[in-house]
């Protein structure tokens, strides 16, 4: 990730933060030390980053900056001030219309839990956006950095191949 915090702030002060949060405008007030889950979760309200191990290796916490999956345990807030984020929320293509990669997880019980589902979604979407024909071995190395309690990765991988060709058929139609 390319953006850089402001080489010196002030931390005894809240520093105005501003982005674009799935495709909105979006804003607060963040310490400089703030991690981007928290301002996020705690400052926006958009609950579906979930924060996990925050050390940056279960990739629970995974959204896109800038169209790039990150972890946002690891991202200050000030951080991505002015960038465009993506978090889970904002991958359905409509409040009662899932995308995809959504209704692939559906189908093919993708999920148990869904502790660690909206850091793997993020990861995937990236993926198939850039590489709608990616095959399992690519699936499978962007699943290496999730950890999942719960499903075995089998039926993520079910639904990530799914939502692949789903995808491939939408741009050949």
């Amino acid at each position: 990730m390319s953006r850089q915090a402001p080489a010196v702030l002030d931390a005894g002060q809240r520093h105005p933060v501003r982005f674009t949060l799935n495709g909105r405008k979006a804003g607060g007030e963040a310490e400089p030390r703030m991690l981007l889950h928290d301002f996020l979760r705690h400052v926006l309200g958009a609950t579906g980053t979930h924060v996990g191990c925050e050390h940056g290796i279960c990739g629970a916490c995974t959204v896109q900056i800038d169209g790039a999956p990150a972890r946002a345990c690891l991202t200050l807030a000030v951080q991505a001030d002015g960038a465009e984020i993506r978090t889970v929320e904002g991958l359905a293509l409509a409040p009662d219309r899932l995308s995809a990669l959504q209704e692939a997880f559906r189908a093919h019980h993708g999920l148990q839990c869904g502790f660690c589902t909206p850091g793997i979604l993020m990861s995937l979407d990236a993926l198939l956006r850039e590489r709608p024909d990616c095959g399992e071995a690519e699936i499978r190395e962007t699943l290496s950095g999730h950890l999942c309690r719960c499903t075995g990765y089998t039926p993520i991988v079910k639904a990530a191949l799914a939502a692949a060709e789903a995808l491939r058929m939408s741009h050949h139609a």
